[in-house]
């Protein structure tokens, strides 16, 4: 069972555990346009030409490559469905501090989003914590 997190508690966990991380699995537009000051995004789905999402092959070593397993993360994505399938993941590659932003970045019917929670923003690509860098970092 994935811990299941509002947008202040993935906060309050972050300013409390100084090596916890916000890992955004959005696409690496919508991350650009608009995610958590100081997340990391390793998408976890593409989307094709019809829209319909197709597995990151990378993520698992991406992942791996950027975070002991002993890390804490936050998964986030734009409602909190993307997060939980990485969250999923995560757990079955031995990561024990998992977590899903219940709402991600933009909300659900169920949970209000970081955004309008009025937590810290930041666009672009952060150096060191986008998908094109990240996915360099050796396995």
């Amino acid at each position: 069972m994935i811990p299941q997190v509002t947008p202040e508690q993935a906060a309050e966990t972050l300013r409390r555990k100084p090596d916890a991380a916000y890992l955004d699995v959005r696409s690496e537009a919508e991350f650009r346009t608009a995610h958590p000051r100081g997340a990391y995004n390793v998408p976890v789905v593409f989307f094709d030409a019809a829209q319909r999402p197709q597995r990151n092959p990378d993520f698992e070593r991406v992942v791996q490559a950027t975070f002991p397993p002993d890390t804490a993360l936050l998964v986030g994505c734009q409602s909190g469905v993307r997060s939980q399938h990485a969250a999923e993941i995560l757990r079955s590659l031995g990561y024990r501090e998992v977590s899903n932003v219940a709402g991600g970045f933009g909300g659900s019917p169920a949970a209000r989003g970081w955004r309008d929670s009025g937590l810290a923003v930041e666009s672009g690509d952060p150096p060191g914590r986008s998908y094109a860098e990240l996915k360099q970092r050796p396995a």
